[in-house]
Order: structure tokens, then C-alpha cells, then sequence
């Protein structure tokens, strides 16, 4: 009975439009009655006539992902009227930027921390890699390292021990 009564419910679209589902509906595959936020948010945004003329242009094959592709930017544009998917696309292009620039500067540091146990070796054995980083950074005299971040725990410019204060106070 529970199957009976689920083939004889309309699809989605043909109940949010009031209208009898047929059987040769374009919508029904796509837009079924268990998902109607689905199609509510693909017609407030693009319309049915528009859906259903997009629809019928492409090819069979085509049809599902066209469709999901027009859910995934209705709900965009739902919770960003503005930029829409495109805004979603920029946070996580930018966020991939920022983490392939740590990635790079945390290579430079196992770089910099590898080659540091070879007798003079000096960062100008890698040009332009590393000259942006070490104006940024600080000398830790206690350990021989330079540190790519300047704070008050590695700041200790005149070289006292850690002891005396790591200021440069004693």
C-alpha cells in the first residue's frame, strides 16, 4: 500500500505549482515529492517555465546534473541573494591561497631547519626563497636558530641566555 500511494503522489514542482502530475512530467525525475525545498528554492530563484524550458533543451543524460546544479545555486542565492554560489567559491579559493602560502613558508622552515646543521650555511644558498621571511623573524642565540616570528620568548637580540631575563636584561 505504502508504494501504491507514493507512485500516485505528485512530484514535488506539480504539487508547489497545484497543478495534476502526469505521467510525461519533465519535473517528476528530478524533483521528488520527499524533497520539496528542492524545487521551492529553484523556482523562487529561476522559475518553473524557465526549469522546464532548460530541461526540455538538453539532453536526457544531461537533465540530473542540470538540475542539481540549479538546486545547489537556488540555495546559494537563497543564503546570499548577492554573489550566490560564486561567493562560496571565493571564501574557499581564498581559503586554499592561505593554506598553500603556509604550506609553502612551513617547506621553507623544514628547508631552512635541514640545511641549518651544514658547516656556513647561510640562507643566501637560496636566493629569494627565504628573504622575505627573515626580516620578519628573530635570532634565537640561546639555540642558533632563527625563528620566523619575532616574540617576547625569542626576541633576545643581545645575546644573554635565557637566564638573564631573554630581554637582553640581566
Amino acid at each position: 500500500m505504502t508504494s501504491s500511494s507514493t507512485s500516485n503522489s505528485p512530484c514535488a514542482a506539480c504539487k508547489f505549482l497545484r497543478r495534476k502530475c502526469l505521467p510525461g512530467c519533465i519535473f517528476a525525475p528530478y524533483f521528488p515529492p520527499e524533497e520539496p525545498q528542492k524545487f521551492v528554492n529553484v523556482h523562487k530563484i529561476f522559475g518553473a517555465s524557465n526549469v522546464s524550458k532548460l530541461l526540455n533543451e538538453i539532453m536526457p543524460h544531461q537533465r540530473e546534473d542540470a538540475v542539481n546544479s540549479l538546486a545547489y545555486e537556488a540555495e546559494a542565492r537563497m543564503k546570499d541573494p548577492v554573489y550566490g554560489c560564486v561567493g562560496a567559491i571565493s571564501v574557499l579559493q581564498r581559503q586554499v591561497m592561505r593554506l598553500q602560502k603556509e604550506l609553502d613558508a612551513t617547506n621553507a622552515d623544514l628547508m631552512r631547519f635541514t640545511n641549518n646543521d651544514m658547516p656556513n650555511s647561510s640562507f643566501s644558498m637560496f636566493p629569494g626563497q627565504y628573504g622575505a621571511r627573515i626580516g620578519q623573524g628573530a635570532f634565537d642565540h640561546n639555540s642558533g636558530f632563527f625563528l620566523p616570528y619575532a616574540s617576547q620568548w625569542n626576541n633576545n637580540h643581545s645575546g644573554c641566555s635565557s637566564e638573564e631575563g631573554g630581554d637582553g636584561t640581566i
